[in-house]
């Protein structure tokens, strides 16, 4: 149910699609192979879980455990272009889940541990994914979808340290029993470069989310080119807490890890407070975060050693920038800012010390971007349109699964529609401002988030913040009032009086949000993002968490 994609990224492919005792490490599982026959002993991986001993994964351990699991595939009856789904937050096994399939040429689901009903049927449904793998503390959100995921014919189970299991784990087969197996190699299954690897869904902002196939020659594109351009070497160690599932992680620290033999952290999930720590702990010199990773991060309580830590720079997709000068200096770090999309939707990057605060940086030069109007007209300098994006003289090509009406849709004209409303300075440095459907304007004025968000997350009750829109309440078109939602460290209790004056103080007018919405967590996307859609549903139903401004003037 896919489309082979044509071959790009010539030069790229040219050097990496090289035989090495007749392994391909465009492939994965091939290239962990050749990394556990050169330097079996090198720690590559450690996962770190805070409560728990470290696990460190050799590149020999990646190497065999991937064959255990791509037998384990072949034993549930899966053969090349057949699909699985992994759904399990920073384990050891989604390495070796991410791997397997590429041994056999079958496809792995990676699925957001947090996805939950409907939404995560669609996603092995509409994947027709045969096989899953899961942990026993997520089985609470398999089992009351059973039914709707009926061609599903093995469901493997793994249990983990301090975490509960929410279901019958004796029901279904062991991931344990896979990693205690004896080493077998797989015989690997002939496949060209632009056979997939996994599908990769959208976060379905708006509407059901969409598999994008990425194809095999990604992961050295990633183990290699972004390694270059994020400026790593041997000498690194890489961390990440961002979920394996999607395309940060992988892109920006597992691949370049296993393609340049580079050392790398995991944590299970994403941790704020702990960040600096583990930095000091594992000599951590670069990680990469999201622009709503950033903001948790500098909310966080000012402490003495702050500057204190290892890092060179992080790697940062959406830096906010009212708070980016003050990160830099508060941490004592560098930001390399990039822009990119989960569907290819170009490539740039502001390298450290050059170009504008707030900019994304400019297309590296394999890459075609420009920002155009809704008639497809080249926008002047400073005046905002949706960014679209190619490879130089190649037509963009997405391919979502099963879905060619809106992989067309997706690239008309040639161009990869991005849906992110940009604008570019009159020296070329590009700015990203908003989603298409996603601006503040409120009184004519287009309102900087971002700068909100940083006014009232100063405030030391204040662990994160997030603010969007409703419909004005003046009625007019296109305009809204603002909510700030907010989510309080423990021990603090709601003072909606003080977050009004610190807003009130900080910002102008027209910038001071209408309402607060006290929240226990800002509902994320798999990408930090925060959605939207769920703000508003929060405050339509949790009227007893709302307080209007003007009841505090």
């Amino acid at each position: 149910m896919y489309n082979e994609a044509k071959p790009v990224f010539e030069k790229t492919r040219n050097f990496v699609f090289s035989v090495r005792k007749k392994l391909n490490q465009v492939f994965l599982g091939q290239l962990l192979e050749i990394r556990a026959n050169t330097r079996p002993d090198f720690p590559v991986l450690t996962f770190e879980n805070n409560q728990d001993p470290d696990f460190i994964q050799t590149f020999q351990d990646l190497h065999e455990n991937s064959h255990r699991f791509a037998q384990a595939l072949l034993d549930a009856g899966l053969r090349k272009g057949d699909t699985y789904a992994a759904i399990m937050y920073n384990y050891p096994e989604m390495m070796h889940l991410l791997a397997a399939g590429s041994i056999i040429g079958a496809i792995v689901v990676p699925i957001d541990p947090r996805t939950k009903g409907d939404k995560l049927a669609h996603m092995i449904s509409n994947s027709r994914s045969k096989v899953v793998f899961t942990t026993a503390d997520l089985l609470e959100n398999i089992e009351p979808i059973k039914d709707k995921i009926s061609k599903v014919t093995h469901i493997f189970v793994s249990a983990k340290p301090h975490k509960k299991a929410t279901g019958d784990i004796s029901k279904y087969h062991s991931m344990q029993e896979i990693l205690e197996a004896p080493f077998r190699h797989v015989d690997y299954v002939s496949s060209k470069p632009s056979h997939p690897i996994q599908i990769v869904y959208t976060s379905g902002t708006t509407g059901d989310p969409k598999g994008v196939l990425n194809e095999s020659f990604r992961f050295p594109v990633y183990g290699y080119v972004l390694s270059r351009y994020w400026k790593y070497d041997p000498s690194d160690t890489l961390y990440t807490g961002l979920s394996l599932t999607h395309g940060n992680a992988q892109g920006c620290t597992y691949a370049p890890a296993v393609y340049r033999s580079i050392k790398a952290v995991f944590s299970t999930k994403f941790t704020k407070s702990r960040l600096w720590d583990i930095t000091r702990k594992y000599g951590v010199t670069s990680f990469s975060m999201l622009g709503g990773v950033a903001a948790g991060i500098y909310n966080e309580p000012r402490k003495d050693n702050d500057a204190d830590n290892p890092v060179r720079h992080v790697v940062s997709a959406g830096m906010p920038r009212a708070i980016w000068e003050d990160f830099e200096k508060r941490f004592n770090v560098s930001i390399l800012e990039w822009y990119s999309t989960l569907e290819g939707g170009g490539f740039a990057r502001k390298p450290i010390g050059e170009g504008p605060i707030g900019s994304f940086g400019k297309p590296i030069g394999l890459f075609s971007m420009k920002v155009v109007d809704e008639n497809d007209n080249p926008c002047p300098p400073n005046v905002q349109g949706e960014v679209i994006a190619r490879i130089k003289g190649i037509p963009a090509f997405v391919n979502y699964y099963d879905n060619p009406e809106a992989s067309k849709k997706k690239t008309m004209g040639g161009w990869n529609r991005t849906g992110d409303i940009v604008h570019v300075d009159e020296n070329g440095w590009f700015y990203f401002d908003y989603r298409v459907g996603g601006g503040l304007r409120r009184a004519g004025d287009f309102i900087q988030a971002d700068n909100v968000e940083r006014v009232i997350g100063e405030h030391p009750s204040v662990s994160e913040v997030s603010v969007f829109g409703i419909p004005a309440e003046s009625g007019a078109p296109g305009e809204s009032d603002l909510v700030a939602g907010v989510v309080l460290f423990d021990g603090y209790e709601r003072d909606p009086a003080a977050l009004f004056e610190v807003a009130a103080k900080g910002l102008e007018a027209n910038s001071v949000p209408s309402y607060l919405l006290f929240l226990d967590e800002i509902p994320k996307t798999i990408s930090e993002k925060p959605q939207e859609r769920f703000l508003k549903e929060n405050f339509e139903t949790k009227k007893d968490d709302v307080y209007k401004f003007e009841d505090y003037r």
